[in-house]
């Protein structure tokens, strides 16, 4: 709760937090949008693979033309990550291969690396985060988006003497959104391909959102920065609203919809009808908590927590995130204080691929969000056991074999690379933490 008094004496001194942003989409835009406002908080370098297309989006955002001409606007995230007048990279590019590669280089340079792209931290995250602490800087999670937040309540629940029975977010769901596509995801969100354009949405990374596989993706990584479990069969989205979370969320043994504490789990803000769930978490985060005595759960009811019907649970929420808004938190925390917002500690689930349609021998995988595979959470021993391929290397590869609709896909049918910087990183990390 001090990080604006450090930033403010850094600024002072003349000393500003220099910051590189590798990706200036719409997460690292949000960024850029707050940026004018935080004295002592430097963007030097802006990375992406259209230099030209990141001076406009800081127009958009409304930057002024003194404050564009003072940055540097690079094409190469690695000469981002090697600028010697950074201290911290942001890597927000969405890309698996590419945020392995950045966050290796931020690492070997001794830059603080903050991981927007959770796509790559899910793939081999554990790996990046040792060879982090092996090099003294710090591995974050990105405030703002779900898994720091998460993450942050997780603690905040710990650190206070509760059981943590269950963490995760609210999204839009249905069972038959896996089988969406780019073509159609506008029409679930009430808007068309137009007004998504103007806001610069990428309808492959919204239909990520939809279709389940980002939530899986986030889930893995909560998992894995706060050594949850988490569900054998992947997420079930139950439909709940923020008054019925310690109701649903807890074991099975005393009427809830989990196996045991310590899980994560994701709701839905729709019935399975498709009626809008009563006051829904479609935007937001929550953690379970379990009291230690009666003394505490007692507590629970004088100050007014959602409880379940033993009284012995209780919710927590945090109704709406404002993703790249947010994200400056991170930054001047792996700066200031040497401290990540979250981090991967172990490799406890996984998000893999599974079959959108019938695929046959031959087809292109394209990756999260695409037309063929959507991504399952699973756990992490049950995926190395099973060869089940991630999503993050679900993009353009081949496959060797049919594959049916509903079926994981497997390393063993599609043609990976083993030369693959991506796939060399993560076969280290199933080695390492598997």
């Amino acid at each position: 709760m001090n990080l604006s008094a450090l930033l403010r004496q850094r600024s002072d001194a003349g000393r500003p937090v220099r910051v590189a942003l590798i990706g200036a989409g719409k997460f690292g835009s949000m960024f850029l949008a707050q940026v004018p406002t935080i004295a002592g908080l430097d963007v030097a370098v802006i990375a992406d693979l259209d230099p030209d297309r990141a001076r406009e989006a800081c127009r958009n955002v409304g930057w002024e033309e003194a404050r564009i001409a003072g940055t540097r606007f690079v094409a190469d995230g690695i000469e981002a990550c090697r600028a010697d007048d950074v201290a911290v990279v942001i890597e927000a590019t969405g890309h698996p291969e590419a945020g392995i590669r950045h966050a290796l280089a931020a690492i070997e340079a001794g830059r603080h690396i903050v991981m927007v792209n959770v796509e790559a931290d899910v793939l081999a995250g554990p790996l990046l985060a040792e060879r982090a602490r092996e090099r003294g800087v710090v591995y974050s999670m990105a405030y703002g988006d779900q898994p720091a937040l998460v993450a942050e309540m997780v603690d905040w629940a710990r650190a206070a003497g509760f059981t943590v029975a269950a963490a995760g977010k609210g999204t839009k769901y249905l069972p038959v959104y896996h089988q969406v596509t780019p073509d159609d995801v506008w029409t679930h969100y009430g808007l068309s391909p137009e007004q998504a354009k103007a806001g610069g949405m990428n309808p492959q990374m919204f239909n990520s959102f939809l279709d389940g596989t980002k939530s899986a993706i986030e889930m893995a990584a909560i998992a894995n920065a706060c050594d949850l479990d988490v569900p054998e069969e992947g997420l079930s989205f139950p439909p709940c609203g923020v008054d019925d979370l310690a109701h649903v969320l807890r074991p099975r043994s005393v009427g809830g919809h989990l196996d045991r504490d310590g899980m994560v789990e994701v709701v839905s803000s729709l019935e399975r009808d498709g009626r809008p769930v009563f006051r829904d978490l479609r935007w937001g985060v929550y953690v379970v908590l379990k009291a230690p005595n009666d003394y505490a759960a007692a507590c629970f009811r004088q100050y007014g927590l959602p409880v379940d019907s033993t009284g012995r649970y209780a919710a927590m929420y945090k109704p709406f995130h404002l993703i790249g808004l947010e994200l400056s938190i991170s930054v001047l925390s792996a700066a200031l204080r040497g401290e990540p917002t979250g981090s991967t500690r172990a490799w406890r689930g996984d998000a893999v691929a599974v079959a959108k349609r019938d695929l046959k021998a031959g087809e292109m995988l394209d990756g999260e969000g695409g037309y063929t595979v959507y991504g399952r959470l699973a756990p992490a021993s049950r995926s190395k056991a099973g060869r089940m391929l991630p999503v993050g290397l679900a993009h353009g590869v081949r496959l060797t074999r049919d594959v049916a609709a509903g079926t994981m896909v497997t390393e063993d049918d599609v043609a990976l690379d083993a030369e693959r910087l991506a796939v060399r990183v993560r076969r280290e990390m199933m080695e390492r933490f598997g």
